[in-house]
């Protein structure tokens, strides 16, 4: 028979995970970024170079002012793409020094591609004076608007996601408006409302004619918060592929929780050996 004790409400706000898909698409986002702010230092590199050569001491401004433009292209594209990244895969909030430079990474690169180049402008003895406040001036605003674009000033993390994925599933079960369903967290939400629904449906009976929303999977390893790889959650803990096996159990949303995000597909025989009545 069925384990009808109900699942505790514990707080699972921490427990969000990308998907392969998001955790695919923000490794090749880093990666684009990382080669854009390698280019912004390059430029940066370039630009010192020249400076102690004395290229720019009376004249050559407009290729200084445009190696501090193609600096600050490259550093924007990178705060960009790091930031779209950081929305497919965000750091927890609860780990606060990888939250802060997870985060503010673009920032902080912008400044060491900016701050060495524009201190040697100005310090340069040699270099005409007017093109050097030209020179200074331009890069000081460059590295300010490229710096605050590199700020992320709302940052995601993993804990705001999970709670905005948990308030999207209770939304679509309920049928009402998915004003928290962002692109983020829609998939995963839509997909823990289905199978609450199909699990709720296969555990209807007399004492629960409204299904109910407990199932039961093995628990994760060395007691670790989640599992390593995807398991498979059931409709009691007495069916076959649980026996002799440690257990947890509680709603959908908790075994996805604990990356038991796969239902049973022997539904039909489940609920033969957990002694539901109906049949699928």
């Amino acid at each position: 028979m069925s384990d009808n004790k109900p699942a505790a409400r514990v707080d699972i706000t921490k427990d969000w995970q990308a998907t392969q898909g998001q955790q695919s698409a923000a490794k090749r986002l880093r990666i684009l970024a990382a080669f854009a702010w390698i280019m912004a230092i390059g430029g940066e590199i370039a630009g010192i170079v020249m400076l102690r050569q004395h290229k720019f001491d009376q004249g050559n401004l407009p290729l200084l002012v445009g190696i501090l433009v193609g600096i600050a292209i490259f550093a924007i594209a990178g705060s960009l793409m790091w930031k779209a990244a950081n929305k497919h895969d965000p750091a927890r909030e609860s780990d606060k020094a990888r939250f802060f430079f997870q985060n503010q990474l673009g920032a902080i690169i912008t400044l060491i591609a900016f701050l060495p180049l524009i201190v040697l402008i100005f310090m340069d003895k040699e270099m005409d004076p007017k093109n050097k406040k030209i020179a200074g001036g331009v890069g000081a605003v460059l590295a300010l608007a490229a710096t605050l674009i590199g700020v992320s000033w709302n940052p995601p993390s993993v804990e705001q996601y999970t709670k905005d994925m948990n308030t999207c599933a209770a939304q679509i079960k309920a049928g009402q408006p998915t004003t928290a369903c962002s692109p983020e967290v829609a998939s995963q939400a839509q997909d823990i409302a289905k199978d609450s629904s199909t699990v709720a449906e296969a555990t209807k009976d007399a004492a629960h004619p409204a299904g109910q929303d407990v199932v039961y999977w093995i628990a994760p390893e060395n007691g670790a918060r989640t599992s390593s790889t995807p398991h498979v959650f059931h409709l009691c803990q007495g069916v076959s592929p649980l026996r002799g096996k440690t257990v947890n159990h509680g709603s959908v949303t908790q075994a996805y929780a604990e990356n038991a995000t796969r239902i049973t597909k022997a539904i039909g025989m489940e609920q033969k050996q957990c002694g539901f009545a109906g049949t699928q």
